[in-house]
């Protein structure tokens, strides 16, 4: 017996109801709930995890605090971590100079010259407003108003011996650095100037020199590297054919580099659960250094919120006229490994995975832009910096002139290009500003003391500046490549033969090598980058 047709309020048969037929294909067509929670649930797990790790990280490391663990027992709790760290680290070396080298390599001279120019001017524009607004936000809240009476005695905080760097020796040190004596050495030591002191007799008596001396401390000259893996790669491309196998191997290097960055990000979530954890375990009195550096505190995370959540958005949406928020959402995982981490360089290979995944940023941006603002785009650390230097002027009564202000403005925004983009590195980078305004830099051991607070929203706020001028560039590159295919597609269109004779074409085509053979006006199959 045929089925009847009733769902529809129809008579008669199903099979003779086209109408019911084709709703039923349609509602069978729908995926079902159950199957669209399951693919969100795929899609997102990882973004899922990391917030879920450093949730839990949270917990774990409040209950593991009152078992009062020792210092070998606090290593074991936070090896879990420093695996991941050492993961990311091992990884920043070959992601940075071959994506550099292949993407320096993709554009042509004076794509690259404009790419360049315009990320360079991004960096600085953000930077000089992030120092602005740290420096507005210290004179309105005043961090170190009344707090004259601290002393790292006071809160059971350990003195840093800081050296008094001079600071042309700083600047001189970051152009050393930026051509590395030797490429090998720049992998894991950098130029750091030292100084000795030498007595010598004189007319006038006896007169103490201090000389400066060139030494090699540990840590990775990334500065030397992205300059040299520019420079070769743009040579390689110079080069024509002959280059294109060394081409074609960094592509493939870089394409491996990110699969094993693929199989990381899932270790993400459990690394993040114990370094949140473990630092939590670590930490000191909390209650007293809030309390008494609250201020500070407050000031700097207020700086970040300001230029992160508002500036910055702002920027991205002032260029592109999209939402900023719906590009950030595809970063979440990147942010969270930049607030567990406090390390720009060890967010690098994340970021540079979920922005081209999630956000659909072009491989020859991301790879290009992205690497060179983890190391010199630090719009975070500049507001840190900024504050700490207000801070530090406050607490010795100290009155900063207008000259002393924009000494803060142009040092913190050239000092960050050289800052480490490692855990604590921009306190190094404080001593240079306090130098340059002629500040005491005994106080730093207070910044030191609550860094690891600041730094957290420090990083996001760096990794957030980086993705955003990514995201501007990738917005920039699609609309100049619409702009010239249209160019090109109208050139075609106009350029066909007269009916009159074969030789003779419309005389709307006029172009600059006047040629009138349509055959020769084509659109290029390739999206190549036209900025």
């Amino acid at each position: 017996m045929e089925k009847p047709c009733e769902s529809n309020g129809h008579a008669g048969n199903y099979s003779d109801c086209t109408v019911c037929q084709v709703e039923d294909s349609k509602s069978s067509g729908k995926p079902k709930e159950g199957q669209g929670c399951a693919q969100f649930l795929k899609k997102n797990a990882i973004v899922i995890l990391t917030v879920s790790g450093v949730l839990v990280g949270v917990g774990l490391g409040t209950a593991v605090r009152g078992m009062n663990l020792t210092k070998a027992q606090m290593t074991y709790f936070a090896f879990p971590g420093e695996m991941l760290l050492r993961m990311l680290k091992m990884i920043i070396l070959p992601l940075v100079v071959c994506s550099l080298i292949s993407g320096a390599a993709s554009l042509d001279t004076r794509s690259l010259g404009k790419l360049g120019g315009i990320a360079v001017g991004y960096f600085l524009v953000t930077t000089l407003m992030a120092s602005g607004l740290a420096i507005a936000l210290g004179f309105i809240i005043k961090p170190g108003a009344g707090a004259g009476a601290l002393n790292s005695n006071a809160l059971g905080i350990e003195e840093t011996l800081t050296t008094n760097k001079e600071t042309v020796d700083s600047f001189l040190d970051l152009a050393r650095n930026l051509m590395p004596s030797n490429l090998v050495a720049a992998a894991f030591q950098s130029y750091a100037t030292d100084y000795v002191t030498q007595t010598r007799n004189t007319t006038e008596g006896m007169i103490v020199e201090k000389i400066p001396v060139g030494t090699e401390v540990d840590g990775m000259n990334i500065l030397g590297l992205v300059l040299f893996a520019l420079i070769l790669g743009v040579a390689l491309k110079k080069l024509g054919p002959e280059g294109d196998e060394l081409i074609r191997f960094f592509n493939a290097f870089n394409e491996a580099t990110m699969v094993i960055v693929s199989w990381i990000m899932w270790y993400v979530p459990v690394g993040i659960m114990f370094l949140v954890g473990s630092k939590i375990v670590e930490m000191g009195d909390i209650v007293l250094l809030v309390t008494s550096l609250g201020k500070y505190i407050l000031a700097s995370i207020l700086g970040h919120v300001i230029h992160g959540g508002i500036v910055l958005p702002l920027i991205y949406f002032a260029f592109t006229r999209k939402n900023p928020f719906t590009f950030l959402l595809g970063l979440i995982t990147p942010f969270a490994t930049a607030f567990a981490t406090s390390s720009s360089s060890a967010t690098l290979p994340t970021m540079i995975k979920c922005i081209e995944e999630n956000n659909g940023v072009d491989k020859r941006i991301s790879r290009f832009i992205l690497p060179i603002g983890a190391t010199v785009n630090m719009d975070g650390a500049a507001i840190f910096q900024c504050m700490a230097a207000v801070f530090i002027a406050q607490m010795n009564n100290v009155d900063l002139n207008a000259g002393q202000i924009f000494t803060i403005l142009v040092t913190a925004t050239a000092s960050s290009v050289g800052a480490a983009g490692i855990p604590a590195g921009g306190v190094l980078t404080i001593a240079i500003i306090l130098e340059a305004i002629g500040l005491p830099t005994n106080d730093l051991s207070l910044i030191l003391a609550v860094d690891w607070i600041v730094d957290r929203t420090t990083t996001v706020v760096n990794v957030e500046g980086d993705a955003l001028g990514a995201g501007i560039l990738h917005y920039l590159n699609q609309k100049e490549i619409a702009k010239k295919q249209q160019e090109l597609t109208d050139v075609y269109v106009e350029a066909v033969p007269n009916c009159k004779s074969e030789d003779e074409t419309s005389p709307l085509v006029m172009h600059k090598d006047q040629t009138l053979n349509p055959s020769r006006v084509t659109v290029p199959e390739s999206k190549e980058s036209v900025l």
